[in-house]
């Protein structure tokens, strides 16, 4: 019977989040743990209908200078970003990991001057017992027990090396055969780096999958990367990966409650000016002038973004992953979760569409065409219906009455609408269904921190907007809309921090 997958315990002391260097990175910069010290050579994957997430750990003993290699196309620039590291287990130790690092530092570039992210550590050289050292080692050192000397120094050499990056890349699952291209350059540069074989390397690597894909390309990924693959299940991933995720400073951010209070009737400020890239105060608007809340309409205010920034874990919760559908879940206060609710109506379904109505080819593309857009001249708002608003059932002018309600024209000739018209109509009519399903659910089962997370949102301002009104409109203030700035990482991150020790495949 094969060995059940253990969870890794990490060191989040210190944590930092890499700083931006592309809009394409906004939602797979890497993580920066200081103080996390055990060796890890496994790499998650999760495969979802429409992208494929990927997640592994590098040693660095400073922050790397690119979120990601295949964002930034190598165009990555040195970072100036710093933050304390330990120094267990003594100041000794980085000398006698000098070498080490000045390799891991070499692996920052390839002979294309593009960005790597370092290399993953060896398991073979974590296990004294697999790893061949001089037989003369007792000489060398001047002391009598060489095999003690050669476990101190790899203990400090690896293991007690403080210092790596949490690094994330996205590829399109249909060019699932990128993804193992990456993967298969990382084994072999890795090997490379520090001075094993690749059959060492494959020895120690194991792909921990996760989501649909995990059972459609295991063939692919066991066959071409020669490495053990294990498959994990999803639910499990995500909710461990939120568990996880929701630990890191500056990590979860919402709209503050202040602005949500005093927001403005007039829709002067963009929701695309909002700032998502880390902590920033933006100025307040002015207040409403009857105090309450509009519903939600076709321009959702900008709100100022607060990040937290000495996160504790907050369970129970709801979560709301949307990918190319959408999967609700309910987490206990004890980690026990349970899939509630759904809708096939997600990410997908903006992309397909978006795919037949509009020029556009990428999921960014289609998010750049929505910053652009007037809904209003493809959707029904009340106003269209009655002239004003309508004050005795509280709904304002401008709120949609029907998605799409202008495109038919009946006995005339056919429309022309805009790509960017359509693109901001059919996001908001996505984004306002699911943010009102999960405000359902968090109301049926009486919760009041409600997560969004998954590759539909990717720190999208008019998205998150929509999101975070509908819920704090419905809910009369009383629940929140959390978002999370690797959104779509969740599974992959979830997958990543389970392991299978070396003893337990060794006895089984």
């Amino acid at each position: 019977m094969l060995p059940s997958a253990k969870v890794i315990h990490v060191d989040t002391r210190g944590a930092v989040i890499l700083t931006e260097e592309s809009p394409e990175t906004r939602d797979s910069r890497g993580i920066y743990l200081p103080n996390y010290i055990e060796p890890v050579s496994h790499i998650a994957v999760d495969v979802g209908g429409s992208l494929a997430k990927v997640v592994y750990f590098t040693r660095s003993p400073e922050p790397p200078s690119s979120p990601s290699v295949i964002a930034t196309r190598g165009s990555g620039t040195p970072s100036n970003l710093s933050s304390p590291r330990s120094h267990s287990p003594s100041e000794c130790d980085a000398s006698a990991s000098a070498n080490a690092n000045a390799g891991l530092r070499h692996a920052s570039t390839n002979g294309t001057g593009k960005r790597t992210n370092g290399a993953l550590t060896p398991l073979v050289l974590s296990d004294p017992q697999t790893h061949s050292y001089p037989g003369n080692i007792s000489e060398l050192t001047g002391l009598a027990n060489g095999s003690l000397v050669r476990d101190t120094i790899l203990r400090r050499t690896v293991q007690h090396f403080p210092g790596g990056s949490l690094n994330f890349e996205r590829f399109e699952t249909d060019s699932i055969d990128d993804c193992v291209e990456f993967i298969q350059s990382l084994i072999e540069r890795s090997a490379e780096v520090n001075g094993v074989s690749i059959e060492e390397m494959r020895q120690g690597v194991k792909i921990m999958a996760t989501g649909g894909g995990a059972h459609k390309f295991y063939d692919l990924f066991r066959g071409t990367l020669c490495v053990e693959v294990r498959r994990e299940d999803e639910m499990e991933c995500l909710i461990e990966g939120l568990k996880f995720i929701t630990l890191i400073p500056d990590e979860v951010y919402y709209f503050s409650d202040e602005l949500i209070q005093s927001v403005s009737q007039s829709t002067g400020a963009s929701s695309s000016a909002v700032k998502i890239d880390g902590p920033s105060k933006l100025p307040m608007p002015l207040p409403a002038a009857n105090g309450v809340l509009p519903r939600p309409s076709p321009n959702p205010p900008a709100y100022a973004v607060t990040f937290e920034r000495n996160p504790t874990p907050q369970l129970p919760c709801l979560l709301v992953n949307i990918g190319s559908g959408v999967s609700i879940i309910k987490v206990d206060e004890d980690g026990k979760f349970e899939r509630v609710s759904g809708t096939s109506l997600g990410g997908g379904t903006l992309w397909g569409l978006l795919s037949l109505l509009t020029p556009a080819t990428t999921f960014d593309e289609m998010l750049a065409f929505s910053e652009q857009g007037d809904n209003s001249s493809v959707d029904m708002l009340v106003g269209d219906i009655y002239g004003q608003d309508y004050s005795r059932l509280g709904l304002k002018s401008t709120m949609i009455a029907s998605s799409f309600g202008k495109v038919f024209n009946k006995g005339g000739s056919k429309r022309q609408f805009s790509p960017e018209d359509i693109s901001r109509s059919l996001l908001y009519a996505i984004s306002n269904n699911i943010g009102q399903i999960a405000y359902m659910n968090a109301e049926k089962y009486n919760l009041e921190r409600i997560y969004f997370g998954g590759c539909f949102i990717r720190g999208h301002a008019a998205t998150i907007g929509t999101l975070s009104y509908a819920i704090r409109f419905w809910s009369k203030g009383t629940k929140r809309a959390l978002f999370l700035r690797h959104e779509g990482f969740l599974g992959s991150i979830g997958a990543w921090l389970k392991n299978i020790s070396a003893s337990e495949v060794d006895e089984v």
